[in-house]
């Protein structure tokens, strides 16, 4: 199966179009993703947020799905979930710490505080052309009222989606996860865990549609975000990062992939964290962990990546040594390539440049990227 993957793009129309460009499985017309034969086009999820063209995105992402069907897969990312919050905290019960009695004041202390955000009210203002606070909180709002842009995304969105050898969800798949759903089931083998995790979803989307205002679908804005007084949550798909201390791509410990061998996963693809410029993959002769976020990377391009079969292919754009270089990675399952590896010194092969060199990558204290060629 052709898979293209494409994930984090958060508002940013120009990052849909980069991955696009030069693409031969997917492309854009106008507004419209546009899949090659036998094509599987799937978005990792966190559309929102960090541009001016959330809407435009959501829309294209949902008329592809709605055009294509089960060659368009969405996944629910924390960016896109926790929009669930607003209706009830905008109609008077914000987080403790909000302001209160002006609901522009309050939704941006939301975004600020507790979504990662801080911009995001002076992208809607951007989008919608308009400075009214009143517009632009209630744009978002109708965003997640019937028919809205946001409501059609989440609708149609799942946790987590198996294709053969790979499995896709937004965060990671780690030891407290694995075979565990957060309505209390565990031990579940790894398409019944795919299917009751989907299921979770289906019924706190239920729970919203219900009653946007009410508290049936906490479990699943809960399920989305760090652990309280924490800044990690590795018992979710959505959240749980597969990072070092600082940061770095790392593979799930070997009891996860020993219970991912044994249900037949050989690769797991990934986005929400990010991982410098172009996507890092990080593995065994056996077993691959593809991280495909490129926020807050030097250049925040599209990157992309296409899985056909045991073969993986990225391509994306790095700012290294003085310069701005294409970086393509081409590796099989089972190969003896040295992308994806690491060297004494911890640092990553992501993959060549133009003349042949190696791009080696790796986070350093405080999160800076260190990204050279060799």
């Amino acid at each position: 199966m052709k898979i293209n993957f494409v994930t984090d793009i958060e508002g940013r129309w120009e990052k849909l179009a980069d991955a696009c460009e030069g693409n031969p499985w997917v492309a854009l017309d106008g507004d419209r993703l546009v899949l090659g034969d036998d094509v599987t086009f799937v978005f990792g999820g966190d559309t929102i947020d960090r541009g001016a063209a959330s809407r435009r995105l959501l829309r294209t992402l949902v008329d592809a799905k709605d055009h294509y069907g089960d060659r368009v897969v969405l996944l629910a990312g924390n960016r896109d979930v926790n929009k669930l919050r607003l209706p009830r905290e905008l109609a008077g019960h914000p987080r403790a710490g909000a302001p209160t009695g002006n609901r522009a004041e309050t939704l941006r202390w939301t975004y600020a505080n507790t979504m990662g955000a801080s911009d995001a009210f002076g992208w809607r203002q951007r989008e919608i052309g308009s400075d009214d606070d009143d517009a632009v909180v209630d744009s978002f709002l109708d965003d997640l009222g019937p028919d809205g842009a946001l409501w059609r995304y989440l609708e149609r969105a799942q946790l987590a989606w198996r294709a053969d050898e790979t499995l896709f969800v937004h965060g990671a798949v780690t030891e407290e996860n694995l075979g565990v759903t957060p309505d209390g089931q565990s031990g579940l083998g790894l398409d019944a865990w795919v299917r009751a995790l989907n299921d979770f979803y289906a019924r706190g989307m239920d729970a919203f549609h219900a009653d946007p205002r009410g508290t049936g679908h906490h479990e699943l804005v809960q399920y989305q975000a760090p652990l309280p007084g924490t800044r990690a949550n590795a018992r979710s798909v959505i959240y749980a990062r597969p990072v070092d201390p600082l940061g770095n791509p790392v593979l799930p410990g070997p009891s996860v992939r020993a219970q991912l061998a044994a249900a037949g996963i050989a690769r797991v693809v990934v986005g929400h964290t990010p991982a410098g410029d172009t996507p890092a993959l990080v593995r065994t002769r056996d077993f691959e962990l593809v991280v495909a976020d490129n926020s807050y990377g030097r250049l925040e391009r599209g990157s992309m990546v296409r899985i056909d079969g045991a073969r993986t292919i990225s391509r994306g754009r790095v700012f290294a040594e003085g310069a701005e270089h294409e970086v393509r990675c081409d590796v099989v399952i089972g190969d003896d390539s040295a992308v994806g590896t690491r060297g004494a010194d911890g640092r990553l092969a992501k993959g060549t440049v133009e003349d042949g060199r190696t791009l080696l990558f790796r986070f350093l204290a405080g999160f800076v990227a260190e990204e050279r060629l060799g």
